[in-house]
């Protein structure tokens, strides 16, 4: 198993090493950072450890190194957008190679005359951050598409998946179909941590879509009013902080591929929005009067089972059977046999290198400790497990002790959860004993307790508190009341500001 250093070198200093999860020889890419000012020094370490990637960072007079494996120029220009300016104007950029500039600057004059002089797309930090690692993302996924193209080696695509059970190969085959396909969607399902973004990243770079962007979002993570406008854009004035028009996520991803993570989490008023999209292919922004065409590959994926939340009454069936054309199940850890083995490999090789340290070699006693343990976080656990245990063993070695959490949370201490106590105390002590058994993992504690995961940050902000005087007023002994009466008295009672899903 290959191992392969992404350094990000500067003027003087080394961030790094950094090593991405491989499986076999990878496709390793580049990108080179004009560092103009170093308004964003300290942020290209952590843009190398996401992407995998290797970054040059250079100065404004210093020779751009020459690279076949480049695969986007970035120009840093935080405060001095006019150097930026200059610095276009008197430099080649190569054919084909994205140059993107990144600023502090929103005005729409200096992004005009930076791609007039040459730039492909500018972007103004901190309001683009999330636009501006799409698009990055999206050059690296090209350039490592069309070097595994080259290859002409459907392994190469699937590269970071590690694992050679039957039950990952057979998903994984049954992915590599849908490559030829540019407008096959897929619902991907699977516990937390099994790796379903990069097995949506691997069909996006493996199809004829792959030097369009890839798109990534959380359904989950975005507060409800906000995803509408974070997916289909906004008008300026279309509400109280737009400033200026945004272009939503549908266009960012426009003739590639926007990829819906935890999908199951999207509001029912959106989830008809979306269907419309997929039916008609036309987005309108908020505040917006203008449809806007576009071509956008939707892959989707949940942890939890939609079918069930189709029932409820909380996912919608038409939407449903639309983005389940196609379902690709990605199976648990534990349920993959020796595969955590060489996961187990691939990430202390890569932990190893980022923290400078020799790969210890796999004794059976670890083993033996990988294989007992059921892993409900998946690969995501494994790694914290790992790490843990490479810093606090003895150089080169691992130690079975410190490879075990540093208490069982199987066995909850007597009284952690009150009883009798009021029911917002019992849920909200429920819901903290169950992310301390899933190690932390808000995601795998909200599909056990069968909530979602909003409702599972209020419970542990202790802000789940329901008050429904319909069920939970009890009418005084001495005031006996008609069926009809404790309901009209109901019904005039306050209602309350926060309920529970």
């Amino acid at each position: 198993m290959s191992r392969i250093t992404a350094l990000v070198e500067t003027r003087g200093y080394v961030c790094g090493p950094i090593l991405p999860i491989c499986a076999g020889d990878a496709v390793v890419s580049r990108l080179t950072v004009i560092a103009l000012s170093d308004a964003f020094r300290e942020f290209w370490s952590d843009l190398a450890r996401d992407l995998a990637v290797v970054i040059d960072v250079v100065g404004a007079g210093e020779a751009v190194p020459p690279s076949a494996d480049a695969v986007a120029m970035i120009v840093a220009a935080g405060g001095v957008e006019r150097d930026a300016i200059q610095w276009l104007e008197s430099h080649r950029i190569p054919p084909g190679l994205p140059a993107l500039v990144v600023g502090t600057d929103r005005g729409r004059r200096t992004a005009m005359q930076l791609v007039t002089s040459g730039a492909s797309d500018s972007f103004a930090l901190p309001d683009d951050l999330e636009i501006f690692r799409n698009a990055v993302g999206a050059a690296v996924n090209a350039g490592r598409a069309r070097a595994a193209a080259r290859s002409n080696d459907p392994a190469d695509l699937f590269g970071a998946i590690v694992g050679a059970s039957p039950a990952l190969q057979k998903e994984l085959g049954r992915a590599a179909r849908l490559l030829p396909h540019r407008n096959a969607s897929a619902l991907i399902v699977g516990e937390t941590g099994t790796g379903k973004e990069l097995l949506a990243r691997a069909i996006h770079a493996g199809g004829s879509r792959r030097d369009a962007p890839f798109v990534a979002v959380n359904c989950s993570a975005l507060p409800e009013h906000l995803i509408e406008s974070e997916l289909f854009g906004h008008e300026r004035g279309s509400f109280t902080d737009a400033h200026a028009a945004k272009p939503g996520l549908f266009e960012v991803a426009d003739s590639g591929t926007l990829f819906l993570d935890e999908i199951g989490e999207l509001p029912l008023s959106l989830q008809a929005k979306l269907l419309r999209v997929l039916e008609d292919k036309e987005i309108r922004r908020v505040g917006g009067t203008k449809s806007r065409t576009v071509d956008v590959r939707i892959l989707a994926a949940t942890s939890e089972q939609l079918a069930e939340r189709v029932r409820a009454g909380r996912f919608r069936e038409d939407l449903f059977f639309r983005l389940a054309t196609v379902v690709l199940r990605l199976p648990p850890l534990r349920e993959r046999g020796d595969d955590i083995l060489l996961v187990a490999q691939a990430l202390l090789e890569r932990l190893a290198g980022e923290h400078g340290m020799p790969a210890p070699t796999l004794t059976a006693e670890i083993l033996g400790e990988l294989r007992a343990h059921p892993w409900p976080g998946n690969v995501r656990e494994l790694k914290n497990a790992l790490e843990r245990a490479l810093l606090l063993s003895p150089t080169g070695e691992l130690s079975a002790d410190e490879l075990r959490p540093s208490e069982d949370p199987a066995v909850a201490p007597e009284g952690l959860i009150p009883f009798p106590a009021p029911l917002h105390q019992i849920t909200t002590a429920a819901a903290r004993a169950t992310v301390k058994l899933c190690g932390g993992n808000r995601s795998e504690s909200a599909r056990r307790l069968g909530i979602s995961p909003r409702r599972l940050r209020r419970l542990l902000s202790g802000s789940d508190v329901e008050v429904d005087r319909e069920e939970d007023v009890e009418l005084q002994p001495r005031e006996p009341a008609t069926r009809d009466r404790r309901w009209a008295e109901a019904v005039r009672g306050r209602r309350p500001a926060i309920r529970a899903v």
